[in-house]
């Protein structure tokens, strides 16, 4: 179950190193509107609706900018659980106001290409539940205990079997991102 608070971020996305400062002009609540706006009108041209939005953050009643300003919008999309993620910037409103321009860049898309290209882009942001026992060391086929190197080199390989454009599926691309960023955050914490 994906909850508005705390921040409830996908397993695909690594969180950002450094934030910096956006040249938005943003409050919170006109970021939060154009996002509500711009997946109200991403449905629309699409035809296909979206549907159960969540905003996810670490934004509570009188606390707009909380030390974590990282904000997740999830949402279904054709039969699929999507997530737009950012925590680059370093405000929830800045974050907020980053997913409103990647929804119009998909809006765009579709305008001067097609809802196949839309779809593609998209597939980058599905969010796939961790399967129970996909451990990333058996994903990777890679021992527990592997090296940086050694996961980099083994998530190539298994990406050139796995891609959608090379006879493998989004499914099995998003288990090897989702592998691949778990080992990665695993040799940190091991550093």
């Amino acid at each position: 179950m994906t909850t508005r608070y705390p921040l409830a971020w996908p397993e695909t996305f690594p969180r950002s190193a450094r934030r910096e400062a956006s040249r938005f002009k943003a409050t919170l609540a006109s970021a939060l509107k154009n996002v509500e706006t711009s997946l109200k009108m991403f449905g629309k041209d699409t035809g296909s609706p979206v549907s159960n939005i969540v905003l996810s953050s670490n934004v509570s009643l009188g606390y707009e900018r909380p030390e974590d300003p990282g904000v997740a919008v999830w949402f279904q999309w054709e039969g699929r659980q999507v997530c737009i993620p950012c925590d680059r910037y370093t405000s929830a409103a800045e974050n907020l106001q980053a997913i409103h321009h990647v929804l119009e860049a998909r809006r765009t898309e579709l305008r001067h290409g097609t809802l196949a290209l839309v779809r593609a882009t998209m597939s980058g942001f599905i969010a796939l539940p961790k399967e129970a026992g996909a451990e990333w060391w058996e994903v990777l086929k890679l021992p527990r205990t592997a090296a940086r190197d050694d996961i980099e080199t083994a998530f190539r390989t298994l990406a050139r079997e796995r891609h959608p454009d090379r006879g493998g599926s989004d499914h099995q691309m998003a288990e090897l991102n989702a592998a691949r960023a778990r080992a990665l955050q695993d040799i940190g914490a091991r550093a």
